[in-house]
Protein backbone atom coordinates (compact mmCIF):
# COMPACT_ATOMS: atom_id res chain seq x y z
CA UNK A 1 0.00 0.00 0.00
CA UNK A 2 2.72 2.09 0.78
CA UNK A 3 4.07 1.78 -2.34
CA UNK A 4 1.06 2.34 -3.88
CA UNK A 5 0.54 5.49 -2.29
CA UNK A 6 4.51 6.64 -3.30
CA UNK A 7 3.71 5.51 -7.14
CA UNK A 8 0.96 7.81 -6.87
CA UNK A 9 2.50 10.55 -5.39
CA UNK A 10 5.01 11.13 -7.40
CA UNK A 11 3.01 10.26 -10.84
CA UNK A 12 1.06 13.05 -9.29
CA UNK A 13 3.45 15.93 -9.24
CA UNK A 14 4.97 14.30 -12.80
CA UNK A 15 1.47 15.48 -13.99
CA UNK A 16 1.16 18.98 -12.62
CA UNK A 17 4.51 19.15 -13.90
CA UNK A 18 3.41 17.67 -17.81
CA UNK A 19 0.30 20.04 -17.68
CA UNK A 20 2.44 23.66 -16.97
CA UNK A 21 4.86 22.79 -19.85
CA UNK A 22 1.47 22.07 -22.51
CA UNK A 23 -0.35 25.10 -21.16
CA UNK A 24 2.70 27.33 -21.47
CA UNK A 25 3.53 30.40 -18.68
CA UNK A 26 1.81 33.67 -18.17
CA UNK A 27 3.78 36.23 -16.59
CA UNK A 28 3.64 37.06 -12.48
CA UNK A 29 5.13 40.27 -11.11
CA UNK A 30 5.59 39.10 -7.53
CA UNK A 31 4.48 35.86 -5.63
CA UNK A 32 3.01 36.32 -1.85
CA UNK A 33 3.02 33.74 0.67
CA UNK A 34 0.52 33.49 3.67
CA UNK A 35 1.87 32.56 6.95
CA UNK A 36 -1.21 31.13 9.43
CA UNK A 37 -0.65 32.51 13.20
CA UNK A 38 -0.25 30.18 15.87
CA UNK A 39 3.29 32.37 17.12
CA UNK A 40 4.08 35.46 16.53
CA UNK A 41 4.84 37.24 13.66
CA UNK A 42 8.17 37.49 14.28
CA UNK A 43 8.94 34.24 14.97
CA UNK A 44 7.19 32.74 11.59
CA UNK A 45 8.76 35.76 9.41
CA UNK A 46 12.12 34.21 10.57
CA UNK A 47 11.02 30.79 10.37
CA UNK A 48 9.84 30.82 6.99
CA UNK A 49 12.65 33.26 5.29
CA UNK A 50 14.75 30.61 3.69
CA UNK A 51 11.44 29.62 1.71
CA UNK A 52 11.07 33.21 0.77
CA UNK A 53 14.31 33.13 -0.49
CA UNK A 54 14.16 29.66 -2.39
CA UNK A 55 10.90 30.96 -3.71
CA UNK A 56 12.21 34.09 -5.42
CA UNK A 57 15.34 32.13 -6.96
CA UNK A 58 13.25 30.11 -8.66
CA UNK A 59 10.51 32.55 -9.63
CA UNK A 60 12.71 35.40 -10.53
CA UNK A 61 10.23 37.64 -8.87
CA UNK A 62 10.08 39.30 -5.73
CA UNK A 63 8.43 37.06 -3.13
CA UNK A 64 7.15 38.60 0.38
CA UNK A 65 5.58 36.72 3.39
CA UNK A 66 2.72 37.96 5.01
CA UNK A 67 2.16 37.16 8.97
CA UNK A 68 -1.05 38.74 9.56
CA UNK A 69 -2.49 38.49 14.02
CA UNK A 70 -4.96 35.57 13.23
CA UNK A 71 -5.98 32.56 10.40
CA UNK A 72 -8.61 35.06 8.84
CA UNK A 73 -5.93 37.04 7.85
CA UNK A 74 -4.63 34.37 5.53
CA UNK A 75 -8.12 33.12 4.39
CA UNK A 76 -9.29 36.85 3.37
CA UNK A 77 -5.79 36.81 1.47
CA UNK A 78 -6.00 33.92 -0.17
CA UNK A 79 -10.10 34.68 -0.98
CA UNK A 80 -9.41 38.27 -2.29
CA UNK A 81 -6.59 37.18 -4.31
CA UNK A 82 -3.74 38.82 -1.90
CA UNK A 83 -1.94 35.69 -1.53
CA UNK A 84 -0.59 33.41 -3.59
CA UNK A 85 0.25 30.61 -1.40
CA UNK A 86 -0.35 29.11 2.20
CA UNK A 87 -0.37 26.59 4.73
CA UNK A 88 -3.41 25.94 5.67
CA UNK A 89 -5.06 24.30 8.80
CA UNK A 90 -8.21 21.77 7.44
CA UNK A 91 -10.66 23.74 9.21
CA UNK A 92 -8.75 26.80 7.66
CA UNK A 93 -9.25 25.31 4.37
CA UNK A 94 -12.60 24.53 4.57
CA UNK A 95 -13.92 27.82 5.37
CA UNK A 96 -11.83 29.00 1.90
CA UNK A 97 -13.58 26.12 0.32
CA UNK A 98 -17.36 26.96 1.57
CA UNK A 99 -17.04 30.64 0.57
CA UNK A 100 -15.09 30.25 -2.47
CA UNK A 101 -14.87 26.68 -4.14
CA UNK A 102 -12.70 28.20 -7.16
CA UNK A 103 -10.24 30.37 -5.17
CA UNK A 104 -7.23 27.44 -4.23
CA UNK A 105 -6.14 24.40 -4.88
CA UNK A 106 -4.62 21.64 -2.07
CA UNK A 107 -1.68 20.51 -3.88
CA UNK A 108 0.72 19.06 -1.12
CA UNK A 109 0.08 17.97 2.87
CA UNK A 110 2.99 17.80 5.79
CA UNK A 111 3.58 13.65 6.28
CA UNK A 112 5.04 13.05 9.68
CA UNK A 113 8.04 10.55 10.27
CA UNK A 114 5.97 7.44 10.26
CA UNK A 115 4.07 8.22 6.86
CA UNK A 116 0.79 9.63 8.53
CA UNK A 117 -0.45 12.63 7.94
CA UNK A 118 -2.39 13.48 10.58
CA UNK A 119 -2.28 14.85 14.07
CA UNK A 120 -4.02 15.99 16.94
CA UNK A 121 -5.76 18.37 19.45
CA UNK A 122 -3.92 18.21 22.75
CA UNK A 123 -5.49 19.32 26.12
CA UNK A 124 -3.00 20.03 28.46
CA UNK A 125 -2.54 21.72 31.79
CA UNK A 126 0.18 22.65 34.47
CA UNK A 127 1.49 19.75 36.32
CA UNK A 128 1.22 21.33 39.58
CA UNK A 129 -2.56 22.01 38.92
CA UNK A 130 -3.76 18.71 40.23
CA UNK A 131 -5.85 18.73 36.80
CA UNK A 132 -5.49 15.16 34.76
CA UNK A 133 -8.41 15.26 32.85
CA UNK A 134 -11.57 16.62 32.14
CA UNK A 135 -13.46 15.35 34.56
CA UNK A 136 -11.03 17.87 37.00
CA UNK A 137 -11.41 20.75 34.84
CA UNK A 138 -15.37 21.73 35.89
CA UNK A 139 -15.28 25.54 37.46
CA UNK A 140 -12.42 26.71 35.66
CA UNK A 141 -10.76 28.43 32.59
CA UNK A 142 -10.64 26.67 28.93
CA UNK A 143 -8.72 28.13 26.42
CA UNK A 144 -9.40 27.77 22.76
CA UNK A 145 -6.71 29.28 20.29
CA UNK A 146 -8.32 31.16 17.18
CA UNK A 147 -11.67 30.74 15.63
CA UNK A 148 -10.55 29.23 12.51
CA UNK A 149 -8.29 26.54 14.06
CA UNK A 150 -8.76 23.29 13.36
CA UNK A 151 -7.09 21.83 16.70
CA UNK A 152 -7.36 24.87 18.27
CA UNK A 153 -11.12 25.24 18.19
CA UNK A 154 -13.18 23.48 15.49
CA UNK A 155 -12.58 19.54 16.87
CA UNK A 156 -11.86 19.89 20.60
CA UNK A 157 -15.48 22.27 20.25
CA UNK A 158 -17.32 19.31 19.17
CA UNK A 159 -15.37 16.39 20.60
CA UNK A 160 -15.21 17.66 24.14
CA UNK A 161 -19.54 18.22 24.19
CA UNK A 162 -19.48 14.47 23.03
CA UNK A 163 -17.81 13.64 26.26
CA UNK A 164 -20.25 15.48 28.38
CA UNK A 165 -18.65 18.36 28.77
CA UNK A 166 -20.39 21.37 27.59
CA UNK A 167 -17.79 24.30 25.68
CA UNK A 168 -20.54 27.05 27.19
CA UNK A 169 -19.71 29.30 29.39
CA UNK A 170 -20.62 28.59 32.92
CA UNK A 171 -22.49 25.53 32.50
CA UNK A 172 -19.21 23.33 33.30
CA UNK A 173 -16.06 25.01 32.83
CA UNK A 174 -15.98 28.61 35.02
CA UNK A 175 -15.31 30.37 31.54
CA UNK A 176 -14.42 29.31 27.77
CA UNK A 177 -12.37 32.05 26.29
CA UNK A 178 -10.21 32.44 22.89
CA UNK A 179 -6.30 33.40 24.02
CA UNK A 180 -5.12 34.50 20.12
CA UNK A 181 -3.87 31.25 18.68
CA UNK A 182 -1.58 28.36 19.53
CA UNK A 183 1.17 29.97 21.02
CA UNK A 184 -0.87 32.57 23.19
CA UNK A 185 -2.60 29.36 24.69
CA UNK A 186 0.31 27.39 25.51
CA UNK A 187 2.15 30.50 27.04
CA UNK A 188 -1.55 31.14 29.20
CA UNK A 189 -1.35 27.60 30.54
CA UNK A 190 2.02 27.44 31.04
CA UNK A 191 1.98 30.72 32.68
CA UNK A 192 -0.84 29.75 35.02
CA UNK A 193 -3.62 32.55 33.36
CA UNK A 194 -5.93 29.61 32.34
CA UNK A 195 -6.34 26.24 34.02
CA UNK A 196 -5.96 24.55 30.71
CA UNK A 197 -6.00 24.70 26.74
CA UNK A 198 -5.87 23.41 23.65
CA UNK A 199 -3.06 23.16 21.20
CA UNK A 200 -1.67 20.82 18.02
CA UNK A 201 0.93 18.33 18.04
CA UNK A 202 1.93 15.39 15.65
CA UNK A 203 1.75 13.09 18.98
CA UNK A 204 5.24 11.19 17.57
CA UNK A 205 8.20 11.50 19.45
CA UNK A 206 8.67 12.77 23.32
CA UNK A 207 6.54 14.76 25.45
CA UNK A 208 9.48 16.18 26.66
CA UNK A 209 10.48 17.79 23.34
CA UNK A 210 6.94 18.95 22.42
CA UNK A 211 6.86 16.17 20.28
CA UNK A 212 8.16 16.24 16.62
CA UNK A 213 6.02 18.54 15.41
CA UNK A 214 3.53 21.02 16.06
CA UNK A 215 3.34 24.13 18.38
CA UNK A 216 4.36 22.67 21.41
CA UNK A 217 7.45 21.78 19.82
CA UNK A 218 7.92 25.27 18.26
CA UNK A 219 6.84 26.62 21.76
CA UNK A 220 9.97 24.54 23.35
CA UNK A 221 12.22 25.05 20.55
CA UNK A 222 11.94 28.72 21.13
CA UNK A 223 11.94 28.80 25.18
CA UNK A 224 8.45 29.59 25.88
CA UNK A 225 7.64 26.90 28.05
CA UNK A 226 9.24 23.99 29.93
CA UNK A 227 7.30 20.70 28.97
CA UNK A 228 8.19 18.52 32.37
CA UNK A 229 5.88 21.44 34.22
CA UNK A 230 2.79 20.61 31.62
CA UNK A 231 0.86 17.67 31.14
CA UNK A 232 -1.31 16.02 28.39
CA UNK A 233 -4.84 15.95 30.01
CA UNK A 234 -6.88 15.26 26.56
CA UNK A 235 -6.37 14.37 23.10
CA UNK A 236 -8.62 14.35 20.19
CA UNK A 237 -9.46 11.70 17.15
CA UNK A 238 -6.66 12.25 14.40
CA UNK A 239 -7.00 15.11 12.13
CA UNK A 240 -5.91 15.37 8.81
CA UNK A 241 -2.80 17.51 8.42
CA UNK A 242 -4.22 21.36 6.68
CA UNK A 243 -2.95 21.42 3.19
CA UNK A 244 -0.35 23.44 1.49
CA UNK A 245 -2.70 25.64 -1.02
CA UNK A 246 -2.01 27.46 -4.36
CA UNK A 247 -4.23 30.39 -5.95
CA UNK A 248 -5.99 28.98 -8.52
CA UNK A 249 -5.45 32.13 -10.51
CA UNK A 250 -1.66 31.30 -11.01
CA UNK A 251 -0.08 30.61 -13.92
CA UNK A 252 0.19 26.12 -14.74
CA UNK A 253 3.99 26.58 -14.31
CA UNK A 254 4.18 28.38 -11.63
CA UNK A 255 2.02 26.09 -9.66
CA UNK A 256 4.69 23.02 -10.99
CA UNK A 257 7.81 24.72 -9.57
CA UNK A 258 5.95 25.69 -6.19
CA UNK A 259 4.56 22.16 -5.97
CA UNK A 260 8.01 21.00 -6.69
CA UNK A 261 9.88 23.46 -4.28
CA UNK A 262 7.61 22.20 -1.02
CA UNK A 263 7.79 18.33 -2.24
CA UNK A 264 12.20 18.70 -2.42
CA UNK A 265 12.41 21.24 0.66
CA UNK A 266 13.42 18.20 3.61
CA UNK A 267 15.45 16.73 0.91
CA UNK A 268 17.46 19.78 -0.61
CA UNK A 269 17.51 21.75 2.89
CA UNK A 270 16.37 20.17 5.86
CA UNK A 271 16.86 22.93 8.39
CA UNK A 272 14.84 25.17 5.88
CA UNK A 273 12.14 22.44 6.38
CA UNK A 274 12.06 22.07 10.22
CA UNK A 275 11.36 25.82 10.50
CA UNK A 276 8.52 25.85 7.87
CA UNK A 277 6.85 22.61 9.30
CA UNK A 278 7.14 23.20 13.09
CA UNK A 279 9.55 20.54 13.64
CA UNK A 280 10.23 17.28 12.60
CA UNK A 281 8.52 15.20 9.33
CA UNK A 282 8.83 13.35 6.52
CA UNK A 283 8.27 16.12 4.38
CA UNK A 284 5.40 17.43 1.97
CA UNK A 285 3.59 14.64 -0.22
CA UNK A 286 0.53 15.58 -2.84
CA UNK A 287 -3.46 15.56 -1.52
CA UNK A 288 -6.14 16.45 -3.03
CA UNK A 289 -9.64 17.91 -2.01
CA UNK A 290 -11.34 14.73 -1.22
CA UNK A 291 -9.19 14.18 1.95
CA UNK A 292 -10.91 17.25 3.77
CA UNK A 293 -14.47 16.59 2.94
CA UNK A 294 -15.47 15.12 6.41
CA UNK A 295 -13.70 18.62 7.75
CA UNK A 296 -15.55 20.34 5.33
CA UNK A 297 -18.64 19.14 6.42
CA UNK A 298 -18.18 19.19 9.86
CA UNK A 299 -17.40 23.26 9.35
CA UNK A 300 -20.51 23.85 7.90
CA UNK A 301 -22.53 21.95 10.07
CA UNK A 302 -20.79 24.29 12.83
CA UNK A 303 -22.03 27.19 10.77
CA UNK A 304 -25.69 26.13 10.49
Amino acid sequence: MKLVAKVAALAAVSMIALNASVAGAAEITEFRIGLLGGENASDRLRANECLREKTEELLGVPTKLFAPADYNGVIEGLLGGNLDMAWLGASGYAKVFLTDPEAVEPVLVKVNNDGSYGYYSIGFARVDSEINSLEDMKGKTFGFGDPNSTSGYLIPSIEIPKLGYSMKPGEYFSDVVFTGGHEQTIVAVFNGDIAAGVTWADGLGEWEDGYNSGALRKATDAGLVDMTEIKEIWRSPVIPEGPVVLSKELPDDVKAKMTELMANLVKEDQECAYGVMAGEARGFEPITHEAYESIVAARKAKSE
